[in-house]
């Protein structure tokens, strides 16, 4: 059975930071939800519960890095990127601080909070930011690389986490590097280039397609900044076509990131953004609202099938 983001997110800060003495965790009182509690409960002289005070959360953690330290701040994808925001912009945006920003619940995945909890512009938000790097978790075995990557790399980084449990793509001795991408599955009629949740309902698609002859090329854009510009264009060159799939905001996400690198380089293909539209969502079920605002595997398969007719004419 797969694991929870969020409990793969917990269990790999408290592996990995549990004996490093620089590695201090702060979360805004909401630990049990996040799973750095498994760290606080372990290490409670290097755990600080800064309470429902975003701002102040980040700020300190800037204070934190500033002394040798390596802060992870944890707190809800939407607060990070909005009440915490002055804070990572002018303190460690700019300073070009060592601190990791976790944003836990992303997407819609605080599914029954609704709109106010809901993350669907923090990639947007965090990868305008200069100096921080954004990563993007899509299974378990990536988040516990992302922890360690994340100790181990200088500057500010961005941990986008979901709530729940996915399907696991990667085994265990997969390689990852800060900047890069991985193509899951070739293909020649298209690529899709997804990332979180998205990789999965991408993998799901292509199944789908595959139904209808279809093949596509599916890519986990686990790094949104960096950004691997090379696979990027070699997927251009490949397939002719690219859709893009994220649990965002179709406005400034992944879908952005990859159109800014195709016209940067001059390359002209048909392109379709698979994501939440200008819009906030309600409050429900978390599978029922991935259906109903086009976040599925059906949505991205669609979403394909759109982008060829358009390359075809």
């Amino acid at each position: 059975m797969s694991k929870a983001i969020r409990d793969a997110y917990g269990e790999a800060l408290l592996k990995y930071g549990k004996d490093n003495p620089k590695v201090v965790v702060l979360d805004a009182d909401v630990s049990s939800s996040t799973k750095s509690k498994l760290f606080g409960q372990a290490v409670p002289d290097r755990f600080f519960n800064v309470g429902i005070a975003e701002s102040n959360l980040v700020a300190m953690a800037a204070g934190f890095s500033t002394t040798g330290l390596i802060p992870f701040v944890n707190t809800f994808a939407v607060f990070i990127s909005t009440l915490g925001l002055l804070a990572s912009r002018s303190l460690i945006s700019y300073t070009n601080l060592n601190v990791k920003l976790a944003g836990g619940y992303s997407g819609l995945s605080d599914a029954f909070d609704g709109p106010s909890h809901h993350s669907i512009e923090d990639i947007a938000i965090m990868r305008t930011l200069p100096n921080i790097k954004v990563l993007c978790a899509s299974d378990e075995i990536i988040t516990d690389w992302m922890v360690k990557a994340a100790i181990e790399t200088e500057g500010p980084i961005y941990l986008r986490l979901s709530r729940d449990s996915v399907p696991v793509i990667y085994n265990q001795d997969t390689k990852f590097e800060i900047g890069k991408g991985k193509v899951l599955k070739e293909g020649s009629d298209a690529t899709i280039i997804a990332c979180g949740i998205m990789v999965s309902n991408a993998l799901k698609a292509a199944e789908i397609l595959a139904e209808k002859g279809i093949s596509v090329r599916v890519v986990d854009m686990y790094s949104i900044k960096p950004i691997d510009e090379e696979l990027i264009l070699e997927s251009a060159a490949k397939t002719g076509a690219i859709v893009t799939a994220e649990e965002h905001s179709v406005i400034g996400g992944l879908g952005g990131a990859v159109a800014e690198v195709l016209v940067k380089n001059n390359v002209s293909v048909p392109v379709k953004f698979v994501g939440l539209e200008d819009c906030f969502a309600e409050t429900g079920p978390y599978g029922q609202l991935l259906q109903k605002y086009k976040l599925d595997a059906q949505a991205i398969a669609e979403g394909v099938i759109q982008v060829m007719h358009q390359y075809r004419r």
